[in-house]
């Protein structure tokens, strides 16, 4: 055999392998719950604009086996935009959800983990970001082009009546995080969120401090250009942790990392939110979809364990005595059922199967994972709990 046709041989072997390892766990169990949360923390802080998101549901997740006993976990996730800003140190624990009503902003995720001696790492994720337009109403806010000139105009006049009332520091446009408007009796109104920075200004010209100490916070303002209200809290700053009995010199506290365009109050052209990446995969894995969250893999599932029945022998069971044996009443005593001994539907998929698993050699490593430890593998079947059947997968929605 060349070394073409060995190539080839091996390849369709560790596919098939893999899709023999490949094994489907429960959406809602605590190692799927505990992947799709370090998947939700690594998104995030690798989401250097607009804010957290936080995980709503668990879409599907399934563990690859690997011989050298780690697993790659591959994870689908719903998540939904939150309040806090992404240079807001608040855990997205504690963020609120943005409702439908004010345009809610949810993102899926296909997330590619992996656990080594127990730890989950992130190694690829790719995520598509979309505005629901479930549910809304008439009336409601409605979101503008985060670049929209008259929102901005209100954006600049709202931070002038805050910078007004400050003592001894001036603040300028970091990021613009939500332009909206709103129809109510008097007429359109603009709603906006951005965040803010202390800057350094001469005359009118503000150039942000480029200063890890740097005050930042978020405005809200509601209202028109010549009257309007606004709110502004700033992030408090995360204190670091000294030892005691340690006598080196604990290094600052640095809030995230975020990008600043003193160009302009917005580089988001035409877009009226700000997108999770859309691809993360720094060592080109190969293990993401085409499609996020829409695949049409299929990835085959273990099994019902059943004991094997063997069909007895005819010729081992020595015929029964008429004159011995009373006539058993058919109506007491059921016919045997032949189809435990070879059922034709068995066969059939039993011969298919190398062919479904050739099939998805190359698409089974398109969805995201979780961390699971074999003992929760289960096969691809409903769980019951008491007279409750459980949906396998996706799991339970946490938000709307």
């Amino acid at each position: 055999m060349n070394t073409l046709g060995i190539t080839v041989v091996l390849g369709l072997l560790a596919g098939v392998w893999a899709q023999i390892n490949m094994q489907q766990l429960q959406c809602d169990s605590p190692e799927a719950e505990e992947a799709a949360l370090v998947a939700q923390d690594y998104l995030n802080g690798h989401h250097t604009h607009g804010y957290k998101y936080a995980l709503n549901r668990i879409e599907d997740i399934k563990v690859l086996s690997k011989p050298d006993g780690n697993y790659t976990y591959f994870l689908e996730v719903d998540l939904l935009e939150t309040n806090c800003h992404v240079l807001d140190p608040t855990p997205v624990a504690n963020c609120t959800v943005r409702p439908k009503a004010l345009t809610a902003v949810e993102g899926d995720c296909d997330v590619v983990l992996t656990r080594v001696g127990g730890a989950l790492t992130v190694i690829a994720f790719k995520c598509k970001t979309e505005e629901s337009t479930e549910d809304m109403c008439v009336g409601c806010p409605h979101l503008l082009p985060l670049n929209d000139t008259t929102a901005l105009d209100f954006v600049h006049a709202s931070l002038a009546t805050f910078n007004n009332v400050t003592d001894n520091v001036t603040y300028t446009v970091l990021e613009v995080g939500r332009l909206s408007s709103q129809i109510v009796s008097g007429g359109p109104i603009y709603l906006a969120e951005y965040v803010v920075i202390e800057a350094n200004c001469t005359d009118d010209a503000c150039v942000p401090l480029n200063d890890a100490t740097a005050a930042r916070g978020i405005c809200t303002a509601k209202g028109l250009s010549a009257a309007h209200a606004v709110d502004c809290k700033m992030f408090f700053t995360l204190m670091s942790f000294v030892d005691a009995n340690s006598t080196a010199t604990a290094d600052p506290a640095l809030p995230p990392a975020a990008h600043i365009h003193a160009d302009s109050l917005s580089h988001k052209h035409g877009l009226r939110h700000h997108k999770l990446p859309n691809l993360h995969d720094p060592q080109l894995s190969g293990l993401l979809s085409s499609e996020s969250a829409e695949s049409d893999e299929v990835v085959p599932v273990a099994p019902a364990e059943t004991a094997a029945v063997p069909a007895a022998d005819p010729a081992a069971v020595p015929a029964a005595d008429p004159a011995a044996v009373p006539a058993a009443d058919p109506a007491a005593v059921p016919a045997a059922d032949p189809a435990p001994a070879v059922d034709p539907a068995d066969t059939a998929s039993a011969s298919d199967a190398p062919h479904s698993q050739e099939r998805s050699t190359l698409n089974f490593l398109v969805k995201r994972d979780v961390p699971a430890a074999p003992a929760s593998i289960v096969s691809g079947f409903p769980v019951v709990q008491g007279d409750l059947i459980v949906p396998f997968c996706p799991g339970r929605i946490r938000f709307f």
